[in-house]
């Protein structure tokens, strides 16, 4: 008999997940379902049940996961413990890719180091403090009033660059820190908010300068070190800085530990990583209904922080990383729980197709999230 739960969640979920989707799992498709975790270095595993979650709820997400066309992996972490995972086409544990612009809360925490750290004055230091040599060729000269904490909230005056077919040459052209001079502002600085890839690069970039180290060598020493984490590539610009706005290589337990860190409040075996108040910082709604498109049904309030997004799904908040193809670590204080997606990052597609591709891949965490008990 299917339980109350799974049947709130099939009703929630309906078939917005799979594109042509007509119908729930069987019952015999829902027993075949596996996401039972596999040993791994640095986490208890556990089920779902043993955390409040119910097991057919849980079945029913990874089989519509399964669905899903460009779907790599799904990792639910409750209190602390890997409790479900599932693997999908080419994905797998040690698989490592272009997480998109996940990489960006990843820019954010470095940024909050470095300021603690001291390599950073603070968030409402200019921006050109660290650009001098181009400090005389600035002929737009509100410029020199964008700060740091502007270029974190997205509210510097940058244009989302997928909006026209000049930004997309430019953004997939790779950037260089002497594009700030001809980039063009499309609003008086800390009047609005644009998604802006080439903020976030920035931030790389003057976290890179102020430290005085290749940004791969700070997040080693200072975050992936600490936590047991091993990238892959991160991509450089131009002049060899780290793409702040993507394309850094994670795995998806990888990319767990930093959104466990993060609900843990910066700390890891009793080391502090990042500092608590900076996760507070980024977690506040600096601007509301922050996203261009609808995603779906239970994907709400797209606020936005400091290089993270604030989501609201059925009666839940969670805090979210989210890259181009649906990458995903979906962070929910109040339930102590972290979802991973990893999918095709669909590098250079921007199309109608790849959005919804990219949206179902979004709903496949909202709509869980949504038929989640209130606490």
């Amino acid at each position: 008999m299917r339980s109350f739960t799974r049947v709130v969640m099939s009703l929630i979920l309906g078939c917005g997940l799979v594109a042509g989707c007509s119908r729930g799992p069987s019952d015999e498709e829902l027993a075949a379902v596996s996401y039972a975790p596999e040993p791994v270095a640095g986490w208890t595993l556990s089920t779902p049940e043993e955390h409040g979650l119910d097991a057919d709820a849980v079945a029913e997400l990874y089989w519509r996961a399964g669905q899903l066309e460009t779907l790599r992996s799904l990792l639910v972490v409750k209190d602390g413990e890997l409790v479900a995972e599932g693997y999908f086409h080419d994905g797998s544990p040690t698989y490592r890719q272009m997480v998109a612009s996940v990489t960006k809360s990843f820019t954010g925490a470095l940024v909050g180091i470095a300021i603690d750290r001291g390599c950073l004055a603070g968030v409402d230091e200019p921006m050109m403090t660290y650009f001098p040599e181009l400090a005389d060729q600035v002929q737009d000269r509100r410029k020199n009033s964008i700060t740091i904490r502007q270029l974190l909230q997205f509210r510097a005056g940058y244009p989302w660059e997928e909006s026209s077919e000049e930004g997309m040459a430019w953004l997939y052209g790779r950037f260089r820190p002497s594009d700030l001079i001809p980039a063009p502002l499309v609003r008086d600085p800390g009047t609005g908010w644009d998604y802006s890839n080439f903020s976030s690069h920035l931030l790389a970039v003057i976290v890179a300068r102020a430290c005085d180290a290749d940004l791969m060598d700070v997040a080693t020493e200072s975050l992936f070190g600490p936590l047991g984490i091993t990238p892959g590539d991160w991509i450089t610009d131009r002049e060899g800085y780290r793409n702040g706005h993507a394309d850094l290589e994670l795995s998806a337990l990888d990319m767990a530990r930093f959104g466990q860190l993060y609900l843990d409040g910066g700390r890891f075996q009793g080391q502090q990583v990042v500092p608590e108040s900076w996760i507070a910082d980024s977690w506040q709604p600096y601007t509301e209904h922050a996203w261009y498109h609808e995603v779906g049904d239970n994907f709400g309030r797209t606020a936005y922080g400091y290089q993270w997004w604030i989501i609201d799904a059925g009666p839940h908040t969670y805090y979210l990383a989210w890259g181009h193809g649906g990458q995903q670590i979906a962070v929910l204080p109040e339930l102590d729980m972290v979802m991973v997606v990893t999918a095709d990052p669909l590098f250079g597609d921007h199309s109608g197709g790849g959005w919804s591709v990219e949206k179902a891949n979004l709903n496949v965490v909202a709509d869980f999230v949504a038929g989640l008990p209130a606490s």
